[in-house]
């Protein structure tokens, strides 16, 4: 495991969770645009030790964080073990405890727009939504479920227009921004399907 990220005051850190089980070209691609889209100084990846969403547990935590340095080799974006390191499990008490830690910096939760739709299922979803800035990353034909979802609904009033995502991370939350990009069909639960990762 490495040491905490540095972080040089004043940068806004976009935060990217997930088992990352595997990583791989599509999350490479998000990250590329949510550098770009929403203003970001940096990207932290916090590779999490299991999905209280999901039934199965990933493979090792090592094993996962090896491959997301491989896979995402960027200057401005580092793959952490944050979580592990705060035994947290829940995005809300990562949060609670992560952002303490950088007082004189900001932060903007990153998702894919996959996960927009699910969200009120998240432990303490609207403390995330109240804590820090929220960056969406959609995909052509995600609009639909993502607009109708609990989360867009309760928290219309603090969404941001496309056009003005760059300032994004200079917001007080709630605050949260829909982003379409380019189509990336990677996913994580093809790559286990074909047998190429477990």
């Amino acid at each position: 495991m490495q040491g905490w990220p540095s972080a040089p005051p004043g940068q806004v850190i976009g935060l990217l969770g997930g088992s990352f089980d595997p990583a791989h070209a599509g999350h490479v691609h998000i990250t590329r645009q949510a550098l770009r889209r929403f203003g970001l100084d940096r990207i932290w990846w916090m590779v999490s030790p299991g999905n209280p969403l999901k039934a199965a547990g990933p493979v090792a935590m090592e094993k996962r964080l090896a491959r997301a340095r491989a896979v995402m080799q960027h200057p401005r974006v580092v793959v952490t073990d944050i979580e592990a390191r705060l035994g947290t499990s829940y995005t809300a008490e990562t949060l609670a405890q992560l952002l303490p830690r950088y007082p004189r910096n900001r932060f903007v939760w990153l998702m894919g727009a996959d996960n927009l739709p699910q969200l009120h299922l998240w432990q303490d979803w609207q403390v995330i939504m109240e804590t820090v800035p929220v960056g969406v990353i959609a995909r052509p034909g995600d609009r639909i479920s993502s607009r109708r979802s609990v989360a867009a609904q309760r928290f219309d009033f603090a969404r941001l227009p496309g056009h003005m995502s760059q300032l994004l991370g200079r917001y007080e939350a709630p605050a949260w921004c829909y982003i379409n990009v380019p189509l990336s069909d990677a996913s994580s639960t093809a790559i286990r399907a074909q047998g190429a990762w477990h």
